[in-house]
């Protein structure tokens, strides 16, 4: 059975668009509007950005930032694990020297 993508609403800064998406994958692109719309009005709220064309570019730099730090943690997950147990560590060893 061949299944055709279907168009889906979604709203980002009052602004609707029709999207077409698979069935399966239109709860992930829901939730990823609602994301990002939610990104776009904190940078527009912030009054230094009012080009929606800016607050757009600005979201996408932070969430393609953000995928990044992801990946690399997830290519070196002993490093970013290590670093955070070497921290704990000397938390510890800091409240154990306290007379």
């Amino acid at each position: 059975m061949n299944k055709r993508p279907q168009p889906v609403s979604i709203t980002i800064l009052g602004k609707e668009y029709k999207i077409a998406c698979e069935e399966e994958e239109k709860d992930t692109l829901i939730r990823s509007a609602q994301d990002l719309d939610k990104k776009m009005r904190a940078i527009r709220d912030t009054g230094k950005v009012n080009s929606p064309d800016r607050i757009a570019v600005m979201a996408a730099l932070n969430l393609a930032h953000e995928l990044r730090q992801l990946q690399n943690m997830s290519q070196n997950p002993s490093k970013s694990l290590g670093e955070k147990l070497l921290k704990l560590r000397h938390k510890i060893e800091n409240v154990l020297e306290i007379p």
